[in-house]
C-alpha cells in the first residue's frame, strides 16, 4: 500500500481532537478515505466536514470504544459504506492523575476499560476483517509511559504497558499472514488537550511536562507506518532519551530519576480541586487538535540538562558494576 496514491480505507477511534483529529487530516490530505470514531457526534459531523472538503469520503461513527458493541458496528458500518478496512487506528484514551490510594476504584476501572479494553474491541472487529482480506495495519497509541511508567497516575501506567503486551502477542498471532501488520506507537507528551480533560485527584493543577511535540509529529508517523510497518516507534526525541536511561540506568537510579522528574513536570504547585475529567462523559470545551501546551522550555526540544542527567546515569553504571 503506498500512501502516493492514497484511496486506502482508515478507522481512527479518539478522532474528535488531539492526535485522532490531526491523523484525521493527516489521512484525508493523503487522499485516504477515513471513519472517525468518537463519543461527540458534533465534533465527529464537523470533523468529517472537513476532511470531505480535502476531496475524500468519511464517515462520522458516534462511538463509546468501552462498549464492545458500539466498536463492532462501528467496523461494520465502514464495511458497509467501503467494502473493506485497510487501516484501524486504536488511539481513543483517558488520562487520570493521582496518588493510587486517592484514586476512585470507578476512575482507575473506567482508565483501563477505555485504554486497553476499548483497543482490545477494536481489534476484535478489525481483526477478522483483516484475516479475510489477507492484508491490514492495526496501530496502536500505547504512549511513551507503555515503557517508563510515571508516577500519579497508576491506571493510565498499567493500561499502556497492557497495550504494548497485547500488541506483541497479537504481532506473533499473524506471522502466518505477512500482509497483516501490528504497529505501536509511543509519543512522547503531546500538545492535546489530553491535560486538560483528564480526570484529576492529585489536588494539584495538571499540565503537560516539557519538552511538548506536535500531534501533527504523531500523525506524520502514523501515516508512513501504514507503508513501512515497525513493531514499536518512539515518538519525540525525549521519549527517547527516557527509554535510554530506563535501559542502562541502574534500575533504583532509573526509577528514582523519572520518577521525580514526571512527578514535577505534570503536577504544579497550584491547587486544584477534584474532577473526573472526560472519564465517564466527553468533555464539553471547544478544544480540537492543540492544547496550547507548547511555549517556552515546552518546545519539542530535549533540555540540554537532559544530557548532563544522561552523563551521570553513565557514570553510575560504571560505578555500580
Amino acid at each position: 500500500m503506498s500512501n502516493t496514491r492514497g484511496g486506502r480505507v482508515v478507522v481512527i477511534t479518539g478522532a474528535s481532537s488531539g492526535i485522532g483529529r490531526a491523523t484525521a487530516y493527516a489521512f484525508a490530505e493523503n487522499g485516504d478515505n477515513v471513519v472517525l470514531a468518537a463519543r461527540r457526534a458534533d465534533r465527529l459531523e464537523e470533523l468529517a466536514r472537513e476532511c470531505e472538503l480535502l476531496g475524500v469520503q468519511a464517515l462520522a461513527v458516534p462511538t463509546d470504544t468501552t462498549d464492545e458493541a458500539q466498536v463492532q458496528s462501528l467496523a461494520d458500518r465502514a464495511l458497509q459504506r467501503f467494502g473493506r478496512i485497510d487501516v484501524w487506528f486504536n488511539n481513543a484514551g483517558v488520562g487520570i492523575f493521582g496518588r493510587f490510594e486517592d484514586l476512585p476504584s470507578d476512575a482507575w476501572r473506567r482508565v483501563i476499560e477505555t485504554n486497553l479494553f476499548g483497543y482490545v474491541h477494536g481489534a476484535r472487529a478489525v481483526m477478522p476483517v483483516f484475516r479475510r482480506q489477507g492484508h491490514g495495519v492495526l496501530i496502536q497509541n500505547a504512549s511513551i509511559v507503555g515503557r517508563t511508567a510515571k508516577p500519579d497516575s497508576t491506571a493510565y501506567a498499567t493500561s499502556k504497558f497492557a497495550v504494548r503486551g497485547f500488541s506483541e502477542a497479537l504481532r506473533q498471532e499473524v506471522l502466518d499472514q505477512p500482509g497483516i501488520q501490528i504497529c505501536t506507537i509511543l509519543p512522547s507528551v503531546i500538545d492535546t488537550p489530553f491535560f486538560q480533560h483528564a480526570a484529576n485527584y492529585s489536588h494539584h493543577r495538571v499540565r503537560a511536562a516539557p519538552p511538548v511535540y506536535t500531534p501533527e509529529k504523531v500523525a506524520h508517523t502514523v501515516l508512513r507506518l501504514v507503508d513501512r510497518p515497525r513493531a514499536e516507534t518512539i515518538i519525540g526525541g525525549f521519549g527517547q532519551f527516557a527509554s535510554l536511561v530506563k535501559r542502562i540506568a541502574p534500575s533504583p537510579v532509573a526509577t528514582r530519576l523519572i520518577g521525580r522528574v514526571l512527578n514535577a513536570g505534570f503536577l504544579a504547585r497550584e491547587s486544584s480541586p477534584e474532577t473526573s475529567g472526560a472519564l465517564f462523559a466527553p468533555a464539553a470545551d471547544e478544544a480540537r487538535v492543540r492544547g496550547g501546551w507548547r511555549h517556552g522550555l515546552n518546545n519539542g526540544g530535549v533540555p540540554m540538562a537532559a544530557f548532563g542527567v544522561l552523563a551521570a546515569v553513565l557514570v553510575l553504571r560504571r560505578l555500580t558494576r
